[in-house]
């Protein structure tokens, strides 16, 4: 393996912890880059994750670039040509670019927008994601915007009290939500933000009331969500692992509030006495606890709220029904609906409460 590959797949390898699409998987090409699929990230199916520099001089308890300390990085101008013959080739299409902090996060900004300005000086009118560093500079956020497809910064933690249980360098207010807002106001709902779930034993009730709070003040455009995992050498090597499924729960929570309009009470009602989700779909928790839901004279949140309807096959319903009555199973299927989740929550009404079956 050459230096340039050595060094291409030990930054891309070092991303992986920052989750930047969904359903992003991490696959190693023959060529030696290591290449995030993800159809849904802004139309790229295949997108080079890669580190500025792999090294960091910041003491977050659970971070794998502090602890690997690579001795690599890339100039802006290395990084753009080699993302650039990858783009050529075809074995990437779009670019998500974070880092470590070596020294002084101006420089490490500086870099991380100089490869954007350049890639665009040289023709490259594809996705690109760049991440904003905690503590960065309002012009170095500009720049990004304006160069960018996505901006982002990590929120990692729910609140500054549980920063400082896994970091004593960043400070919560002004390195993060500070510069949060200007990322917000730099990219109006071009802008993301990730949590690591369960890293400072936080409960899902605090995560509720950070998340609440992001969509009702600086409105990302999603918040992905990340399952702690311990890594060697790292402060926190010996904590237990948060379990994949409570990460799930917190996907089909965050769309529960951001497509279907959910109140955060609702979502706070299916978790246990302790603050936590139960290993079990929200939407069917909330669900059970209400009686079925008449199909041909709910209104749209009333359907919403019925698993196995989203708010596609909700339009549908309501259009449908308008025209004629949903008289069973067929009608519901005609209207988008999949599966069996639905059939324990509806009835087609005409025969009082009487539940009518959707299968037989």
């Amino acid at each position: 393996m050459s230096l340039a590959e050595e060094k291409l797949r030990t930054l891309t390898s070092g991303s992986r912890y920052d989750v930047c699409s969904p359903g992003e998987c991490m696959q190693y090409l023959t060529a030696a880059p290591c290449i995030a699929y993800s159809p849904r990230a802004g139309g790229c199916g295949k997108m080079l994750k890669v580190l500025m520099h792999g090294s960091c001089s910041y003491d977050c308890a659970y971070c794998a670039v502090r602890t690997a300390r690579s001795r690599f990085s890339f100039t802006p101008a290395e990084l753009a040509e080699t993302f650039l013959s990858l783009y050529r080739e075809g074995m990437a299409g779009g670019l998500f670019i974070s880092s470590g902090i070596p020294r002084d996060v101006d420089l490490a900004m500086h870099d991380i927008v100089e490869t954007g300005e350049i890639l665009r000086r040289r023709g490259y009118e594809g996705y690109l994601h760049l991440k904003v560093l905690p503590g960065a500079e309002r012009s170095d956020i500009r720049d990004a915007a304006r160069v960018a497809n996505r901006i982002s910064i990590n929120i990692e933690v729910p609140s500054g009290e549980r920063l400082t249980s896994v970091s004593g360098v960043k400070d919560y207010r002004n390195d993060i939500l500070k510069r949060q807002a200007w990322v917000a106001d730099a990219l109006p709902g071009g802008h993301t933000t990730q949590l690591v779930v369960g890293a400072a034993d936080e409960t899902d009730a605090e995560i509720l009331r950070c998340v609440r709070e992001q969509y009702r003040t600086v409105r990302p455009a999603r918040i992905y969500y990340s399952a702690f995992r311990s890594l060697a050498g790292t402060l926190l090597e010996d904590h237990p692992d948060t379990p994949a499924w409570r990460a799930r729960r917190w996907y089909q929570a965050d769309f529960l509030l951001r497509e279907y309009g959910l109140s955060p009470g609702e979502i706070g009602s299916v978790m246990d006495e302790e603050g936590f989700f139960r290993n079990a779909d929200p939407k069917v928790l909330l669900a059970a606890g209400r009686p079925p839901v008449d199909v041909n004279t709910a209104s749209w949140n009333d359907l919403l709220r019925v698993p196995g309807i989203g708010p596609a096959a909700a339009a549908k319903i309501l259009n449908r029904r308008a025209k004629r009555r949903i008289a069973d199973y067929r009608d519901l299927k005609a209207a988008g609906v999949r599966g069996r989740a639905a059939e324990p929550y509806v009835t087609f009404g005409g025969g009082g409460s009487v539940q009518t079956r959707l299968f037989v």
